[in-house]
């Protein structure tokens, strides 16, 4: 075979010696190829009717990229090789350039640059797995004879194939196409029992590749119809078998067959088949054996060449149906459900039982006796009832009996099970007393994989165990199925529901002996619960904190293991959360603000998700319930307090208060100044420039003015014309007749001693002569002094304040001066204070009117020491 490179050197010499019009000076060969993707391609450039640049001065562009120096080879001085590898699907150009070595080859830079085309395209890959197949039509093989084969590799789009199809080297038949499977059309019939050649040629631009090729009988490519009329026959006298009939798809003179024969009960697929051997004859029935009685069975038939690797297999029969006749049934599914009454040690038994695994039949009733352990005598005259059985409201099991067992009873129960054929043998269960139930299962665990429930425990340390029970239970669902003694791992075969809380035991029997069970709760799939619980509060809300109650969500609602609760509560726009433990049904919020609104609500989460419960709101209060008794009781106490300080201060200080508060103020209406004289009237003649207004005048005896201090004496001489003015009408301030008798010190424009004078404003008194009045004559009868008391509202002296004072010196005085009663003045603390008593008639001694500076009596008035309170 020519080498590639001895091509390319005929096609560098073809160029090299060519007639050229001088249109350039460089070429590359091979020009515009078809290249395989994948592989290495070697191109050559030439430098052609010139000698101003040799092969030193040549460089290689791909696609407007330089390529590496090292993809280079030097062939001579005029010709430089480049190798690139063919990648991608896309055409791509190939230059070949030179260097601007001179001034030439800068002005005539079009001749020193060639190009060309890189047309990609991928490999041929041989056909191979070649298979061929005719199939049966009406009573006859078609003569559509189809074949497919497998392609390799990335096929190009241009690549077409040839199916070849030879007949017994005389005649060939072919077809074209661009798949990787083609029919070929045999002329008049099928050639059955002759051998076939067949091929296939893949080709495109680049060559051609054959497959290898398939040299066989006719026959080896057949396939039949199905066996036809397939019927099943029942015999009541063979409950466990059923017998199969069929017809021939195609006559033995075309195809010779045999068959195979495969079955499952109804609904089931799980397809049993029968050896080959068995039905490799030409046979057209056969009995099925060993099957359960009273059962349905599906039944399907297929066949093919009878020969070793001859042939296919045709297409399954339709199903053939067929229920197996009754038997006697085998022992029931015996169960019992137990619920403890602790309150007065009792346990509610309910007898339950499913029809046997083999029932051979419909099961019509059950029948059932219950013995008392300890009563051996009666249990032997015991007959046992009949329980019928109702489809319609059965369910999985059917109830039998319940009874109320104490816990120190144990009783044992027998059950048979009756069909239209027989009574089973009988079945029996113990339920033994509660302090002897048996040792249970040890680390159970329960599992959710694979859509299954699936279990793992470890026997107990007892090797009497017969069987186990396995018991799953939802409510008031039940259902029960059996495991033997050397299970240590299985599946619930039940029928679960997803987000259903299944709770599942194990309980070891003991030969009929139940054992105490080991429960676990398990759900098949979890998911988010339905709806989560509504937070309360208990009670009312504190100051600061507020405890929240809720109850679980109901089972019904859980859909999955709640993993834990988060408490939200909100007030405006802060919110904040807490997470407890799953088994938390209230919590309290500390911390909260005063006088707040706070919304609140949960969220329970499980491992498939979590819901929102609904919002709850309350408002903090202002005051602590205590805090607000503390106040009221503060205040009581302190006005208690208060209310017992001021009531011991009144008993203790009364007198002092009395001073303070209200002092002692003369009542004129009360005075018996008008009983000292009552033979003299009230009223004196008085002189009219002067005109006394509002004075009391009562006419007391002049030496009646021995009964006072020495030292008095002389402070109560005043002059008449004192007397006289009409400026001191009543020796403190002046008093006209147009004054008011009673007026107030309030009156005054002195206010800022109002409320030191208020107090202390009465009437004064004094004593004037009724000798007459400066200038005047008296006249021939007895004179007597007479006692005015003044209505002046001006403020009272420390003396008339404080009587009892007076009387304490004037009882000095009555010692040395003994008389009847008399009036005394006393003075105190600058103050007159006037004790006035019913006094007797006096003599009076007549004063001239020259002597006033000797006698003193003049004036009922002493000297004041004080002066007087400003008004």
């Amino acid at each position: 075979m020519v080498s590639v490179e001895a091509l390319q050197l005929l096609a560098l010499v073809c160029i090299a010696f060519a007639p050229h019009a001088g249109a350039e000076d460089l070429v590359i060969a091979p020009q515009s190829p078809s290249l395989e993707i994948g592989t290495n391609f070697t191109a050559t450039c030439i430098i052609i009717n010139s000698t101003e640049v040799t092969a030193d001065d040549l460089y290689w562009k791909l696609s407007e990229k330089p390529v590496p120096k090292e993809q280079y080879t030097k062939i001579n001085k005029s010709a430089l090789n480049v190798t690139v590898l063919v990648t991608g699907e896309e055409p791509e150009w190939l230059f070949c350039l030179c260097k601007k070595v001179s001034p030439y080859l800068s002005l005539n830079q079009g001749k020193f640059i060639h190009g060309i085309i890189l047309k990609k395209i991928y490999g041929l890959g041989k056909p191979g797995n070649l298979s061929c197949m005719a199939v049966q039509e009406s009573n006859y093989i078609s003569k559509a004879f189809r074949c497919e084969w497998d392609t390799v590799g990335q096929q190009d789009p241009s690549t077409r194939y040839t199916l070849n199809v030879d007949v017994t080297k005389t005649m060939t038949y072919n077809v074209s196409t661009s798949e990787n499977h083609a029919q070929v059309d045999l002329e008049n019939s099928f050639p059955n029992h002759m051998m076939l050649e067949i091929w296939v040629v893949a080709h495109n631009i680049l060559g051609e590749i054959q497959s290898e090729h398939l040299s066989k009988e006719a026959d080896s490519f057949v396939k039949t119809n199905p066996p036809s009329d397939v019927s099943i026959t029942s015999e009541e006298s063979f409950t466990t078998s059923l017998l199969i009939n069929w017809t021939h798809p195609i006559a033995n003179v075309y195809v010779k067959l045999r068959y195979q024969i495969r079955y499952c009960q109804n609904g089931s697929q799980s397809w049993t088949y029968v050896p080959l051997d068995d039905t490799a004859k030409d046979i057209q029935s056969f009995r099925l054996q060993n099957l359960q009685p009273y059962t349905v069975y599906v039944v399907q038939v297929c066949c093919k060449n009878h020969k070793e690797g001859y042939g296919y297999w045709s297409n399954w029969s339709t199903n053939a149906t067929k229920r197996t006749p009754e038997d006697i049934p085998n022992k029931p599914d015996l169960w019992r459900i137990i619920a403890e009454r602790d309150d007065i040690n009792q346990r509610q038994v309910q007898f339950i039982c499913k029809d046997p695994l083999l029932a051979n039949g419909r099961i019509t009733r059950f029948n059932i006796k219950v013995q008392d352990q300890r009563d051996k005598l009666k249990n032997g005259s015991l007959e046992p009832e009949s329980i019928p059985v109702n489809r319609s409201d059965s369910g999985p099991f059917t109830v039998l009996r319940q009874i109320h067992l104490a816990d120190q009873e144990s009783v044992k129960v027998f059950v048979t099970a009756v069909n239209s054929v027989g009574i089973s043998a009988e079945e029996s269960l113990v339920v033994t007393e509660k302090a002897c139930e048996l040792a249970p299962v040890r680390e159970l665990l329960v599992r959710s994989e694979g859509g299954r429930l699936l279990l793992d425990w470890k026997p107990p340390d007892s090797t009497a165990v017969s069987e186990y029970v396995v018991e799953w239970v939802s409510g008031d669902n039940t259902d029960w199925q059996r495991e033997n003694r050397r299970t240590r791992h299985t599946a619930i075969k039940g029928i679960l529901e997803k987000f259903v809380c299944y709770n599942v035991s194990v309980y070891p029997i003991y030969s009929g002996r139940v054992g105490k069970p080991a429960t676990k709760a398990a759900y098949l799939e979890q998911g988010a619960p339905s709806k989560a619980p509504d937070v309360g509060l208990k009670g009312k809300p504190g100051h600061n904190e507020a405890e929240l109650v809720w109850s679980k969500v109901p089972q019904r609602s859980l859909r999955g293991f709640i993993t834990n609760y988060t408490i939200f509560y909100k007030s405006g726009t802060e919110i904040w959360e807490i997470t407890v433990p799953a088994n938390t049904t209230s919590y309290t919020l500390k911390s909260l603000r005063r006088n707040t609104t706070y919304d609140t609500w949960i969220i329970a989460s499980t491992i498939g998700g979590s819901a929102n419960g609904s919002k709850h709101s309350f408002t903090t209060l202002i005051y602590a319930p205590g805090e607000m008794v503390g106040i009221v009781v503060g205040v009581s106490l302190g006005f208690l307090f208060l209310f017992v300080v001021t009531m011991l201060l009144w008993v203790y200080k009364k007198d002092v208060i009395k001073e303070n508060i209200w002092p002692r103020i003369p009542n004129p209406l009360e005075s018996t100044i008008g009983n000292w004289s009552p033979d003299y009237p009230l009223k004196v003649e008085t002189a009219k420039e002067t005109g006394l207004c509002g004075v009391s005048v009562l006419d007391v005896d002049v030496c009646d003015g021995k009964c006072m201090f020495e030292e008095d004496k002389t402070s109560l001489a005043l002059k008449k014309d004192k007397y006289l003015s009409e400026e001191h009408s009543s020796g403190i301030g002046g008093s006209s007749c147009m004054s008011s008798p009673r007026q107030s010190v309030s009156d005054s424009d002195e206010g800022g001693d109002i409320a030191d004078t208020t107090a202390s404003t009465v009437q004064y008194s004094s004593v004037v002569a009724s000798n007459g009045y400066k200038g005047q004559t008296p006249n021939s009868q007895p004179q007597h002094a007479v006692f005015s008391r003044s209505e002046s509202t001006q403020p009272l002296l420390d003396s008339e304040e404080n009587p009892d004072t007076l009387l304490q010196e004037c009882s000095r005085q009555s010692q040395r001066v003994p008389r009847g009663p008399r009036s005394t003045h006393t003075q105190r603390n600058g103050d007159i204070v006037e004790q006035q008593e019913v006094l007797e008639p006096l003599e009076f001694c007549p004063l001239e009117e020259d002597c006033e500076q000797v006698t003193p009596a003049d004036s009922s008035y002493v000297p004041q020491l004080g002066g007087y309170r400003p008004q």
